[in-house]
C-alpha cells in the first residue's frame, strides 16, 4: 500500500500544461489574484497577547474590527482524540476492499472482485432527434442533443419527484418501472452531470488553435453546461446504462436562457446590451462540482470563468479593470477565441458580461421546461460546489469554497424553511429558499505556539494537531450589506472583494466543502498551493501549515452546538496529504505505514456508514489520480484506502457512493502535453483508432454484495 512512483513531471499541481490551458486558463502560471493585505488572525493575536492562555480562558472578544470569537465553541468535545495508533482488526465498514496500488495504467483500475461499465460517453445521443456520435461529422445542432464534454459533478435522483405537477409523469414512471420488474422506481434513476470545459485539441481532428472556426466554437458552447439523463440498472450487477431519448432527458448549454434570482437580480453590474434589465443570462460556463438539495433539485458551481473573456488588458476604466483582475481576468486573446464569434466574450464590448458568470446554478431536473436559475444570494466567485444541509428548523445552509490560491471559505444560511409537502405551492416555495438569507465568509484562528507553525507541516507540540476555532463573518443579508463601503449588490457581484475587506483567512485552494449527513461535521478539500510562503505571499498558518504546499489537506470543522447557522466553529486538519514517509503528513492520527498515499484532494462525498470519499486532481506522487475512502470515526479514523485510479491524463470527478455501486466521472482522459486527435496519449475508453472520450463509469461488486462490505 505504500508503493510510490517516480514523479511524472514538474508542472504545478501534477497537471499537464494542456489541462491548465483548457481547464483554468493557465491559472498556476499567473499571479494569484488575491493581493489583499488581510492578515491571518493568529498573527494578530500572537502579537497582542498569549493565544494559548487566552483561548483556555475563553477571553478573546475582539482583535480587529473584522475579527471576533464571541460565542465561540465551548470545549473541544466534538473532536475528542482517540488512540488510532493501536488500530486493529478490520477496516471500517464500507471500506473493506483490497486497496488499489498507485499506478499509471491507461484504464480505470478497481479492487479485486469488482466490475465496471461505461454508463455514458461524450457525444452519445440523449435527446429525441439527436444523431449517434460521429467524430468526423460533429455539429452544434448534434451536440445540443448529445451528452456534453468533460463530465464532472454527478447526482442520481429517483425517477420521479412526486409533487402534483408531476403526477402524470409519476404514474408513467411507475408503469415503466413495473414493466422492468421493480415497482416504485428502483431500477431507473435520473443522472445529472456537469460539463466543465472543452479541450478542442482532443475534440477536433486538425484543430488550429490560432484559427478556430465558428462551427467549432458553437460545438464547444453546446458541449458545455449540464446533462440530465435517465439511467437504468441491470438486475444482476451494479451496472448502469443510459436510456437515450427519454422525455426527461435534457441538455443545458452555454446558450440556454437562465433566470437571475436573488438580491442582485437586476443589479446594474449585471446589465448588458442584450439584457438591459440584468435578469436573463445566456448559458453557464465551467461547471465544476455541485450538490443535491433535500427538495429534489441540483446545484452547480461555475468555476474558472475568467478564461472565456478577452481584452481585460485593454479596459481603460481602472476601477473596472481591477475588479476584473480580482477575478483573474487578464490579457487580450483567450485560448478558444470565442470573442471572434460573439461580442459578449469581449469585455471592451460587453464590460459586465463576466459578472454574469461565477454563480451557483439551480436546476429542477424533473421539469425539462423549467428555466435554470443563477442564485445571486450565494455570492459570485470560483464556485467548486454547493451542498446544502438543513438546520433543525428546516432552513438550508450551503457551504462553498472558492477554488483559487489564497481564496476563502463561505456559507449561506437561508432565512426560509423548506416545506416537505408535494403540492405545487410547496415546490414553488422551495424554489425560492436560496434567494433569501445571509452570506458569510470564514475566519480561522489557530491555538498552537506561533513559532511552531514554521511551514514544514510538522505537528505542533501542544496537542499534536493543527486545530483551533473559527468565526463566520456576515457579508450581506438580502438588500443589506455588512461590509463597509460596499452596497449589497456589490457584495454579491464582487464577493471576493467583500471577503478581502472582512479579513477572511486565505486558504490553500478550497474546493469541495460538504457536511457529513451522519455527524454534521463539515469537510473541506484544500487541494494545494505551491505559492504558500513564497516571497511576497502569505506564509503558513495553522490551517495551511506547509510552505510550497503541493499535496493539499482536508479541513474538518464542527459548528457550535451542531447548529449549521452558528456564527462560530471549531476546526482541525483531518488529513495533511502527501507521502506517508514525509514527516509533514498526517492521517487523522492513524498509523502512516497503513494508509494509501493521497495527494491533491478535490471532490468529497460520503457513504451511508459515514466514511469520507475523496477524489484527487493533479496527484503529485507520480500515480494517476484516483478515488479514496477514509474512515472519519472510531479506531480506524484516518485510514485512507484507495478504491480506483483513472486513465492516463484523466482526473477523478463527481464521486457518488451508493450501497451497491460507485459512480465516477472520468474527466479529460488523454489530456497530456503534445496529445491531439492524431496523436492520442490514451486509448480509453474504446481502444485504438477511437477518439478519447470523457465518460461516466459505474463500479460494483461482481458477487452482487454491498460496496466495501
Amino acid at each position: 500500500m505504500r508503493k510510490l512512483l517516480t514523479v511524472l513531471g514538474s508542472h504545478p499541481g501534477g497537471r499537464s500544461a494542456m489541462t491548465c490551458r483548457f481547464r483554468c486558463g493557465d491559472a498556476c502560471f499567473h499571479e494569484a489574484p488575491n493581493t489583499s493585505g488581510n492578515e491571518y488572525a493568529g498573527d494578530l493575536i500572537a502579537r497582542a497577547l498569549s493565544r494559548r492562555s487566552v483561548l483556555r480562558a475563553g477571553a478573546i472578544v475582539s482583535v480587529a474590527a473584522t475579527v471576533t470569537t464571541t460565542g465561540a465553541c465551548s470545549g473541544e468535545s466534538a473532536f475528542a482524540s482517540e488512540d488510532a495508533a493501536k488500530a486493529k482488526g478490520k477496516p471500517a465498514k464500507g471500506l473493506r476492499f483490497t486497496p488499489v496500488e498507485p499506478n499509471t495504467d491507461d484504464k480505470v483500475t478497481v479492487p479485486e472482485g469488482y466490475g465496471q461499465n461505461i454508463v455514458i460517453r461524450w457525444g452519445e445521443p440523449i435527446l429525441r432527434g439527436a444523431p449517434d456520435f460521429d467524430p468526423e461529422k460533429q455539429s452544434a445542432t448534434a451536440q445540443e442533443g448529445q451528452f456534453g464534454y468533460n463530465n464532472d459533478f454527478l447526482s442520481l435522483l429517483p425517477l420521479h419527484k412526486g409533487h402534483k405537477e408531476h403526477d402524470d409523469h409519476k404514474a408513467r414512471a411507475d408503469r415503466e418501472n413495473r414493466s422492468h420488474g421493480q415497482e416504485g422506481g428502483g431500477r431507473r434513476q435520473l443522472l445529472v452531470a456537469n460539463h466543465e470545459y472543452t479541450d478542442e485539441v482532443l475534440m477536433f481532428a486538425g484543430y488550429d488553435p490560432d484559427e478556430p472556426t465558428r462551427e467549432q466554437a458553437e460545438i464547444a458552447w453546446a458541449a458545455h453546461g449540464l446533462s440530465v439523463v435517465v439511467v437504468e440498472g441491470e438486475k444482476s450487477t451494479g451496472a448502469l446504462r443510459a436510456v437515450p431519448r427519454h422525455r426527461l432527458n435534457r441538455r443545458v448549454t452555454a446558450t440556454t436562457p437562465f433566470e437571475v434570482t436573488g438580491p442582485a437580480a437586476g443589479s446594474r453590474w449585471l446589465r448588458t446590451s442584450a439584457d438591459p434589465d440584468g435578469r436573463e443570462i445566456l448559458g453557464t460556463l465551467n461547471n465544476c462540482s455541485g450538490g443535491t438539495t433535500p427538495w429534489g433539485t441540483t446545484l452547480h458551481g461555475e468555476e474558472n470563468i475568467d478564461q472565456y473573456f478577452a481584452n481585460t488588458e485593454k479596459v481603460e476604466d481602472e476601477e473596472h479593470r481591477k475588479r476584473l483582475e480580482r477575478y483573474a481576468l487578464k490579457g487580450t486573446d483567450t485560448e478558444r477565441k470565442w470573442e471572434r464569434f460573439d461580442d459578449r466574450f469581449d469585455v471592451t464590448k460587453e464590460p459586465y458580461e463576466p459578472h454574469r458568470f461565477g454563480w451557483v446554478v439551480e436546476l429542477d431536473p424533473y421539469d425539462p421546461d423549467s428555466p435554470p436559475r443563477k442564485r445571486t444570494a450565494l455570492g459570485r466567485f470560483k464556485h467548486e460546489a454547493a451542498q446544502p444541509r438543513l438546520t433543525d428548523d428546516g432552513r438550508p445552509v450551503v457551504y462553498m469554497g472558492d477554488d483559487e490560491r489564497f481564496e476563502y471559505l463561505y456559507k449561506f444560511v437561508s432565512s426560509k424553511r423548506m416545506r416537505r409537502g408535494n403540492s405545487r405551492a410547496d415546490h414553488e416555495h422551495n424554489m425560492t429558499l436560496l434567494d433569501h438569507g445571509t452570506l458569510y465568509v470564514a475566519k480561522l484562528h489557530g491555538d498552537s505556539p506561533a513559532d511552531e507553525i514554521d511551514g514544514s507541516g510538522e505537528l505542533p507540540s501542544d496537542d499534536h494537531e493543527f486545530d483551533g476555532r473559527g468565526t463566520w463573518i456576515p457579508l450581506a443579508t438580502g438588500d443589506r450589506s455588512h461590509v463597509a463601503g460596499m452596497t449589497a449588490d456589490e457584495v454579491y457581484v464582487f464577493t471576493r472583494i467583500a471577503g478581502d475587506k472582512a479579513g477572511a483567512t486565505k486558504m490553500d485552494r478550497p474546493e469541495d466543502v460538504e457536511p457529513s449527513p451522519r455527524t454534521g461535521r463539515v469537510y473541506a478539500a484544500l487541494t494545494n498551493n505551491t505559492d504558500r510562503g513564497a516571497s511576497g505571499k502569505a506564509g503558513p498558518d495553522e490551517a495551511n501549515p506547509r510552505n510550497g504546499n503541493k499535496h493539499g489537506q482536508v479541513l474538518e470543522f464542527a459548528e457550535r452546538g451542531d447548529d449549521p447557522a452558528a456564527h462560530a466553529f471549531t476546526w482541525r486538519l483531518f488529513l495533511v496529504c502527501g507521502d506517508p514517509e514525509d514527516p509533514g503528513t498526517y492521517f487523522g492520527g492513524f498509523p502512516k505505514d497503513q494508509v494509501s498515499p493521497i495527494s491533491c484532494p478535490d471532490n468529497v462525498a460520503f457513504d451511508d456508514y459515514g466514511n469520507l470519499w475523496l477524489s484527487t486532481d493533479g496527484n503529485e506522487l507520480g500515480s494517476h489520480d484516483g478515488l479514496f475512502g477514509v474512515a472519519t470515526a472510531g479506531r480506524r479514523r484516518g485510514e485512507v484506502r484507495q478504491f480506483l485510479t483513472v486513465p492516463t491524463g484523466a482526473e477523478t470527478c463527481g464521486p457518488l457512493i451508493q450501497d451497491r455501486r460507485v459512480l465516477v466521472a472520468v474527466q479529460h482522459p488523454g489530456e497530456v502535453d503534445g496529445a491531439s486527435v492524431e496523436k492520442p496519449a490514451s486509448q480509453w475508453p474504446d481502444g485504438p483508432d477511437a477518439y478519447v472520450r470523457p465518460s461516466v463509469v459505474s463500479v460494483w461488486r461482481k458477487d452482487g454484495g454491498g460496496i466495501g462490505l
